[in-house]
């Protein structure tokens, strides 16, 4: 890529480290510059979710401290070619901040893509973007979406639909990073 496009990582504290280290780092890769966005510029702590022989839910443990590189009252989506959702428990209470619905809005008015990851997907539909859509998300997520008229997808591990793509988890990164490496280069 002869200029370096900017794409936008929302999260914030307890968001999945593996999902927002791998994102930074494959876009960078390819010649993208990820720019993350929390609540406030601050090392954030992030969380890892694994699962364990004899629980029935995965398991948190503490993960990477991730600087965030603006706040959300800082974002300007004309500067942005796309953006990332990334999952952990962050997009929990992200999804109840009034400045990641504009942006998540914005991006969707604009006719950008959006990417969302495993409870990711939970900031799309507080922002109303899952209605009739195919969608690919952690299985707890599930009734969420089907609540708001999405359609849980099973068992592809990442779909696309439209300028929408979800994944279900961080063991579902291959999948997902095709499909986002094929719309970012269309």
């Amino acid at each position: 890529m002869s200029t370096a496009k900017k794409i936008l990582i929302i999260t914030g504290d307890a968001g999945e480290s593996f999902e927002i280290l791998y994102a930074s780092h494959r876009l960078r890769e390819v010649g993208y510059i990820p720019v993350i966005a929390a609540p406030a510029v601050k090392r954030m702590n992030t969380v890892i979710h694994d699962f364990e022989p004899g629980w029935d839910t995965y398991v948190e443990r503490k993960g990477y401290l991730i600087e965030s590189d603006i706040s959300f009252n800082e974002v300007n989506t004309a500067d942005y070619e796309a953006l990332l959702l990334p999952g952990g428990r962050a997009p929990e209470y992200l999804r109840n901040d009034a400045r990641v619905i504009d942006i998540v809005r914005a991006f969707a008015q604009s006719g950008k893509y959006i990417f969302a990851i495993c409870h990711g997907v939970q900031i799309l539909v507080t922002a109303g973007l899952v209605d009739h859509k195919n969608v690919a998300c952690y299985e707890h997520v599930k009734f969420e979406v089907e609540s708001c008229g999405g359609i849980y997808v099973t068992p592809d591990q990442a779909v696309q639909d439209g300028m929408i793509v979800t994944g279900k988890t961080w063991q579902s990164h291959p999948e997902f990073y095709q499909l986002v490496f094929k719309c970012l280069q269309a």
